[in-house]
């Protein structure tokens, strides 16, 4: 992990945990920036809040790195549109791995991606770039998570599971083995996914059946 200094774009509910990780892995954190101007002025878990993203032009994206702060409740659409907009103003994202996350040596993590504390992401995973593993979510061996998908705490990913791009799971929900769950689709909390589900879909229940389309 590089040691480069980072800010942290948004500061809602979801930047609390990716603050704390980012603390227990000793990295520097110079401030964060948000686009409420209610918020400018106060700090988050000591971390100074001083403005909206205008305030990232007085800093050099070869020096320092991002951190996305922004969550995702149910749509990961907003989260993906901030790490977007800013790649392509020239900066790049730093991944956030909590110290009390286990990552196989095999498993592959693309730009910004987070894993937070107790995760597991076992051999031969591929984790797309901005996607959140979030507390005590479990993923197991040749998994393929899509860019800018959510996996939320206490999910359960058996092995050979393909996640699509922008997808959310939503918390302590159960995939087994070998399904794919398209881009752009809400598994709703607690869901138990036995069967392929579609892109752009709403599914929950035990089994998980779609109930409508995003």
């Amino acid at each position: 992990m590089s040691d480069q200094p980072v800010i942290l774009v948004g500061a809602g509910s979801h930047a609390k945990v990716v603050i704390d990780a980012l603390q227990c892995a000793g990295r520097e954190i110079l401030f964060a920036v948000d686009l409420a101007p209610r918020k400018h002025g106060t700090t988050i878990l000591g971390v100074s809040i001083v403005g909206d993203e205008s305030k990232l032009d007085e800093q050099s994206p070869s020096e320092v790195l991002l951190v996305n702060g922004v969550g995702s409740a149910d749509s990961c659409g907003v989260r993906r549109d901030v790490f977007s907009r800013l790649k392509a103003r020239d900066w790049s994202f730093a991944q956030v791995i909590h110290p009390s996350a286990v990552i196989a040596r095999s498993a592959k993590l693309g730009e910004g991606a987070q894993v937070l504390a107790g995760a597991v992401v076992q051999p031969l995973c591929e984790v797309g770039d901005n996607a959140i593993i979030n507390t005590r979510a479990s993923i197991d061996h040749d998994c393929v998570i899509g860019a800018h998908s959510h996996v939320a705490p206490g999910v359960t990913i058996s092995g050979g599971v393909t996640i699509g791009e922008g997808s959310h799971v939503g918390v302590g929900s159960s995939v087994i083995q070998g399904v794919t769950i398209g881009a752009g689709t809400l598994i709703g909390a607690g869901s138990v996914v036995v069967r392929n589900v579609p892109a752009g879909v709403v599914a929950y229940g035990v089994p998980a059946k779609m109930v409508r389309k995003v």
